[in-house]
């Protein structure tokens, strides 16, 4: 049983967006709508599905191809932005059991360079409206080891409470021993937190345990906190809580 909140949302849900929501390409505007729509095509988080009248049809390429999707049967878009060319980025829905989202436009994510919610860029999916995210500071004392070696040790860490995830506890470089920790090329995105600036592998001897730990130099303003601060991987290492051992999660990473 997992000790922390689980996603609400079931599958095939539909809500409004309250926000403005704006996605680019090549530095042009493919969408701008206050009418957008969240679907939850699955639990963790909803995707965007936007009405057909606030998206620039110039950029768009009919590709005459129709496909039965879970949602029902959509239309295939391209996009052509100033010379470049993305086929299969949308599909805009026909038929649908869900009466609410026939006529709207789903795009794959990573077909746009950038998306904004107002005028927040958001990254990776669309933030849960459900979900909350709290970067709180705590007295507790919290210790990461691997293999019986101690990774990292600290009374006064910042504490992530992010829901459908595991606590994340992040330390002052200071309470880190880096001589354990080596750095490595991986990198990943959070739509609440930001981009990662930094990773680190674990050297236990002669066994290398790959990318347990990461940083947020620049994180989003909400996450301020955390701001340089090093967090391991629940379901990496091993961590005491004020001496109680945590049971390590099965999950995603995030």
């Amino acid at each position: 049983m997992n000790d922390y909140p689980q996603t609400i949302a079931p599958v095939n849900q539909v809500e409004p967006v309250p926000r403005r929501i704006r996605a680019y390409v090549a530095d042009r505007v493919v969408l701008d709508t206050t009418a957008a729509l969240y679907v939850w095509e699955w639990p963790s988080y909803p995707q965007y599905y936007i009405p057909m009248g606030d998206i620039d049809a110039d950029y768009l390429v009919d590709e005459h191809h129709e496909r039965h999707l879970r949602m029902g049967m959509a239309g295939q878009f391209g996009l052509r932005v100033r010379g470049v060319h993305r086929p299969g980025a949308a599909h805009r829905y026909s038929h649908s059991e869900i009466d609410r989202i026939v006529g709207t436009v789903r795009f794959d994510w990573s077909a746009l360079d950038r998306w904004f919610e107002e005028d927040e860029e958001v990254f990776v999916h669309p933030r849960n409206p459900y979900t909350r995210v709290d970067a709180l500071r705590s007295t507790r004392t919290v210790r990461v080891g691997l293999d019986g070696i101690e990774l990292a040790r600290s009374a006064s860490p910042v504490m992530v409470f992010e829901t459908g995830l595991p606590t994340r506890y992040y330390f002052n470089r200071t309470e880190v021993r880096l001589e354990r920790l080596v750095g490595s090329d991986s990198a990943s995105s959070c739509p609440y937190k930001g981009h990662t600036s930094s990773y680190w592998s674990a050297h236990l001897g002669d066994r290398v345990v790959p990318d347990v730990a990461w940083a947020y130099d620049f994180p989003t303003p909400p996450l301020l906190p955390i701001a340089g601060l090093i967090a391991f991987y629940n379901e990496k290492v091993d961590i005491e809580v004020d001496g109680k051992a945590l049971v390590r999660p099965i999950t995603h990473f995030s």
